[in-house]
């Protein structure tokens, strides 16, 4: 007899263990997050962020990036016990991130979390999606949002990397964010990259993972990036698209698109010194399930 979800001990110390079910029957539970299930690869992407140089200085780096993301199911899903309102039962996936600079492969960034599908267990209808991240500068991250399918390409909309200084801004400040760039990534407008290459393809399907840490989700930052850099706000949206191969238009590839945001603040704001700087910290890419 094979057991899945919550079995009481009949042996040995009292409690409980989840067993996962068959990996159909996982899938099937992960709703929106299924098909990221896998190893993707992207070397498509662009990383910006603003760091303090000096005492009133900063400096801007941008780089190439090449990224693998790997997605894996927790297996059975998790009880949030409620009472009279119920046990919320939670699917989801293990993620790990590795980016690296395209140009030199140096290793720019690590890091590992879960995405999550929350069903309100009164309100079967009603899910949202969450992704809590941690990185090794120190910083973690709940962000919580919705999804959606959607037949053909994803609508992504414009955003801008560039710094709320408030004005007026010293002349030749923000010229670091208009030096000579790769066409394909623009601080003004950095997801166009993204919508460039989908004039060329022809997608199927398409489901958006939408999250931020506003109004529901958090942050917590190690006391040194909290007074140097304080991570104040994060969100990110994910594009899973099926794609029709163009040598084979019978065939289609999983493409994941992603643009997210992290806002940094530091430095005091040029018409309110008694605020801070928003820099956004911004990465995009492209990636194919291997």
């Amino acid at each position: 007899m094979s057991l899945s979800g919550e079995q009481v001990r009949t042996a040995g110390l009292p409690g409980f263990i989840r067993l996962s079910g068959t990996a159909g029957q996982v899938a099937d539970k992960l709703g929106p997050l299924a098909d990221l299930v896998g190893t993707w690869f992207g070397n498509r992407g662009f990383n910006l962020i603003a760091v303090p140089e000096g005492a009133h200085g900063f400096r801007l780096l941008i780089n190439p990036i090449v990224e693998t993301i790997t997605f894996t199911p927790i297996g059975a899903e998790v009880p949030n016990r409620g009472g009279a309102a119920g046990t919320q039962r939670i699917p989801g996936l293990h993620y790990d991130i590795r980016v690296a600079d395209r140009e030199t492969n140096t290793p720019l960034h690590i890091e590992n979390g879960m995405w999550l599908l929350l069903t309100d267990p009164l309100h079967p209808h009603d899910q949202k999606v969450a992704r809590l991240a941690s990185v090794p500068h120190g910083d973690s991250v709940l962000s919580v949002g919705a999804f959606s399918e959607t037949a053909g390409p994803p609508s992504i909309s414009a955003r801008s990397a560039m710094p709320e200084t408030g004005k007026p801004v010293p002349l030749g400040y923000l010229d670091e964010y208009s030096h000579p760039l790769p066409p394909e990534f623009i601080p003004s407008n950095y997801t166009q990259g993204l919508v460039d290459l989908l004039k060329s393809q022809k997608v199927a399907k398409t489901t958006t993972l939408d999250v931020s840490t506003v109004p529901h989700g958090g942050i917590v930052n190690i006391p040194f990036i909290a007074k140097h850099a304080n991570l104040t706000q994060f969100s990110s949206v994910l594009w899973i698209e099926v794609v029709e191969n163009p040598n084979n238009p019978t065939q289609t590839f999983d493409q994941l698109q992603y643009a997210q945001q992290a806002d940094l603040n530091f430095l005091p704001r040029f018409d309110d010194p008694t605020k801070l700087i928003c820099w956004p910290h911004v990465t995009i890419n492209t990636l194919v399930k291997q």
